[in-house]
């Protein structure tokens, strides 16, 4: 079945500069973090770091227009920050960046090089079309909290990506949900590139093209399908 992927009315108006770049990739090698991964991510955070010039990643204007749209939506920036910005603080951290699996290394290092929001999600656990609505707040999220399962719902009016079955990301790109993640097993996957102006769809495009690149070094032969921005 073909993806489909769609962003409401509602959501255009809360951003109208809003942009997003899907890489749909089948055939995938997943496996635990390792050397290449994690130069990777080494390399990203060192691109990070060059890209602020000593200024604090929420300063950066693509960050700074993200803070401003989750206001909108009435979420606290400064507390629930966007994946983007979170991921930028921790690289400039003494920890440094997480090493998750490669997957997972692969498209934080994109997000953090280019400081731009990047989410991934197993095709293979979607349940239907992809969409970006504003939540009634009805909507199950299904989690984990205090190492339990359990579900959330998200506030009225919250932006989220959901597909048939539930949501599987709060507040825009805050938190993914565990249903959807990938996991070691993966195979198939869809990668998600997220911006507001002042990025431009070409640069959208041109971080997609690089995951596009390192996922073909990752797992050669696999297919990989670039959906245009959107």
């Amino acid at each position: 079945m073909a993806l489909t992927i769609t962003v409401t009315d509602e959501v255009r108006s809360l951003a109208p500069g809003f942009t997003h770049v899907a890489v749909e990739a089948h055939g995938l090698v997943n496996g635990p973090s390792n050397e290449d991964s994690s130069a990777l991510l080494d390399d990203a955070t060192r691109r990070l770091v060059e890209r602020l010039g000593g200024r604090a990643p929420h300063e950066d204007p693509h960050l700074a227009a993200w803070r401003e749209t989750y206001a909108a939506f009435g979420a606290k920036p400064s507390r629930t920050r966007n994946s983007a910005e979170a991921l930028a603080r921790r690289a400039l951290t003494e920890a440094g960046l997480p090493r998750i699996n490669l997957l997972v290394d692969l498209y934080n290092a994109i997000s953090v090089a280019h400081l731009i929001p990047v989410g991934g999600e197993d095709l293979d656990r979607i349940g239907g079309a992809m969409r970006l609505v504003r939540a009634t707040g009805q909507e199950p999220f299904p989690t984990v909290a205090g190492g339990e399962e359990a579900v959330e719902h998200p506030e009225p009016g919250e932006v989220v990506w959901c597909d048939d079955e539930a949501v599987t990301c709060r507040r825009w790109n805050w938190r993914q949900g565990v249903r959807t993640r990938l996991t070691e097993e993966s195979v198939n996957a869809l990668f998600l590139l997220e911006g507001l102006a002042p990025v431009t769809p070409g640069e959208l495009g041109a971080a997609a093209t690089e995951l596009a690149e390192s996922l073909e070094k990752l797992s050669p032969g696999v297919r990989i399908t670039l959906h245009e921005p959107a």
